[in-house]
């Protein structure tokens, strides 16, 4: 994203945040191309037969976005923050209706084109993501909102910073103790 439009983001969240609806509908197409980097990021870890599209995924995180009425949007790193965690959401949400017992359990559904493919096991590693950054939002949830912010939402060490109000030296030290937790938790070591 171009670094001129950076302090407008900003500026067109806080009017949205104050209920300038013109103000929402200049920011879509600038947040638009961020948003479907993070989707794309979040959809490459998911099968290929996967049902949502990039486009779907940011529609319905914009769709919970919307119903966010009183909040108070700090800057685009906060915003972009909050999209990444709904889109996981949307996805965990996803993967768990699809694979409900109401819905078959856990029976392979394929297309009649894949019917010989495998199903692939990455919708069943986000969810295992999902409960671990859960777990360690229970132990630390500033850890937890570092590797959303981080690794989801693409924020670079100093935007984290920015939106947890902490140092950077203090979000590096605690990026890499989340990350060995996480892959501690992960592969159950």
């Amino acid at each position: 994203m171009a670094a001129q439009s950076q302090p407008e983001i900003t500026q067109l969240l806080v009017a949205w945040s104050d209920g300038d609806q013109l103000a929402l509908e200049q920011l879509i197409p600038l947040v638009q191309a961020e948003l479907h980097r993070i989707a794309k990021r979040y959809l490459a870890q998911e099968n290929p037969g996967h049902l949502l599209q990039a486009t779907a995924l940011i529609n319905e995180a914009y769709l919970r976005l919307i119903d966010w009425k009183s909040a108070q949007w700090q800057n685009r790193a906060h915003f972009f923050g909050v999209a990444a965690q709904l889109m996981r959401r949307v996805l965990v949400d996803e993967y768990r209706q699809q694979h409900s017992q109401k819905r078959g359990g856990d029976a392979l559904r394929v297309s009649l084109v894949e019917a010989e493919a495998k199903a692939d096991e990455r919708s069943a590693d986000l969810v295992a993501l999902d409960d671990a950054l859960k777990a360690l939002a229970q132990l630390d949830e500033r850890k937890s909102r570092i590797i959303e912010l981080r690794y989801f939402g693409g924020l670079t060490v100093e935007e984290t910073a920015e939106v947890l109000q902490v140092s950077a030296r203090t979000i590096k030290r605690e990026w890499s103790l989340a990350q060995a937790w996480l892959f501690r938790e992960l592969s159950g070591k």
